[in-house]
């Protein structure tokens, strides 16, 4: 079996050399790159499982290359940064990132991350690509949303995993701790602000009443539950 193919976008050449050891010592394969565009030009001929991406690079807007690698190449996308303000790291999740790692950093938490992010679909495989559902299709295998007059929405690989741990248990209680073990990528506040921030744009994405939901109900205290029936295939 193939090893997971890691991509790394980052300006300092330290950076990258550390991450490129720990994660191959780890089993990984890895592609490195210094500039925006030499990564975009890369990913016209391979897809990485996941991608690193550090926010200030010389040639292109951080958070710009991260929402069009969130929604356009479906890869897990995971920013590792020097800038530590809650609302940078609320931004890069509202942009599509998988997970947000502040920088200096423990190259074993980045591998644990990684790990932990590819674990998740995983665990889904025996379920298939596709989820009806509340007059919506939800085809995982290329991120879209599809209504019932064709209409088609995009949702990033983040979304997405929410969005399919809801649709695999569909009236069920799904707890924050249920979520934390299933989804990974951080803990307490941090991890909180990142389901928020998901559940948000899927109920944006779904058309709910931000008031009333239909299909997407928290329960105080408890988690969410997924209302809406579903059919998979």
């Amino acid at each position: 079996m193939t090893a997971p193919l890691i991509a790394i976008l980052d300006d300092e050449p330290a950076i990258r050399a550390i991450l490129s050891e720990a994660l191959t010592e780890a089993g990984f394969r890895t592609l490195t790159f210094a500039r925006a565009t030499e990564f975009e030009a890369a990913l016209k001929r391979t897809t990485p499982d996941v991608c690193l991406v550090d926010l200030g690079l010389p040639d292109r807007d951080g958070l710009t290359l991260v929402h069009r690698l969130a929604l356009e190449q479906g890869a897990a996308v995971i920013i590792i940064s020097g800038r530590a303000q809650v609302q940078d790291r609320v931004t890069g999740l509202e942009l599509g990132a998988d997970d947000y790692i502040i920088k200096p950093f423990d190259p074993a938490e980045v591998v644990a991350r990684i790990r932990v992010r590819l674990r998740a679909p995983k665990a889904s495989v025996s379920r298939g690509d596709t989820a009806r559902f509340a007059g919506w299709t939800a085809h995982f295998d290329r991120y879209a949303l599809v209504d019932s007059e064709g209409t088609e929405t995009p949702f990033s690989h983040a979304e997405g995993e929410v969005l399919r741990l809801f649709l695999e248990a569909p009236k069920r209680l799904i707890t924050r701790a249920q979520m934390q073990e299933s989804l990974g990528g951080g803990a307490g506040e941090s991890f909180d602000r990142a389901m928020d921030v998901r559940i948000s744009r899927l109920r944006t994405k779904l058309r709910e009443d931000p008031k009333n939901p239909r299909l997407i109900k928290t329960i105080y205290g408890a988690g969410y539950l997924f209302l809406g029936d579903v059919t998979w295939g």
